[in-house]
């Protein structure tokens, strides 16, 4: 029987190649994105062809709790979760509302909690399963203008750390990856000259690469069971 795998945010960027890694890898994909289900169906219908991938996709807002709490209901058990999704503001803390200020930790800190919170029993009853964390290293280190966004991924880190001891007992490994700059739409935001001064700061010299994160990710489901409450920077050497 396939392995199973969760993927959150998955019709575009990080999560896509997340999703094709696995594919290649045999999982069947329970994909989740909030508008873009045409564009995930476009990708799953790809792996398919090529892999011969099983792959579900639904639309879902996470930042709505309740109504995903009640989806989740309707999965069947999970050997990989992948936290993906997230949204980024950008702009000073002094100009943002309480209710965007809200909306981006329901979304990316949140939407982590349920998902893991009715996902774990099944894992904790069957001694395994692995959950992964898309982080940031404005979680490491915070971001001016991005106070918002820093807070979601510094909890999220922390999140990571506490629910590994939780459930290191049960077989369990919660890891997360703080990515860098990564080529996806969330950069869209920055004009070519600030991506540019970034890249400038950057030893690697260049922005990384989706697959990259989808690389490492197969890596720790891969891991040891000994890895687990890791926080992994993936900036070539950025922060």
């Amino acid at each position: 029987m396939s392995k199973r795998i969760l993927i959150t945010g998955a019709s575009r960027g990080i999560g896509k190649e997340i999703a094709r890694a696995f594919a290649k890898e045999g999982y069947e994909l329970y994909l989740i994105c909030k508008n873009n289900l045409a564009a995930m169906q476009e990708v799953a219908d790809e792996l398919h062809h090529t892999y011969g991938t099983r792959s579900y996709c639904y639309a879902a807002d996470l930042s709505d709790s309740i109504m995903l709490s009640y989806f989740l209901e309707t999965l069947p058990d999970m050997d990989v979760i992948i936290n993906n999704a997230g949204i980024s503001h950008v702009g000073l803390l002094t100009d943002m509302t309480l209710a965007e200020w809200n909306h981006i930790f329901q979304t990316n800190l949140t939407s982590v909690f349920v998902i893991c919170q009715k996902l774990l029993p099944a894992m904790i009853r069957r001694g395994q399963g692995k959950i992964i964390n898309i982080s940031s290293v404005w979680g490491n280190v915070g971001a001016s203008m991005e106070v918002a966004y820093s807070a979601t991924k510094g909890g999220l880190n922390s999140f990571t750390k506490a629910l590994a001891k939780e459930v290191a007992p049960s077989g369990i490994q919660v890891n997360a990856i703080a990515c860098g700059l990564i080529d996806t739409d969330m950069n869209a935001c920055f004009s070519e000259e600030d991506l540019e001064t970034v890249i400038a700061d950057i030893p690697a010299d260049r922005i990384g690469k989706p697959e990259e994160v989808a690389d490492l990710c197969l890596q720790l489901v891969q891991a040891p069971e000994y890895l687990t409450g890791q926080i992994i920077t993936l900036d070539g050497g950025w922060i």
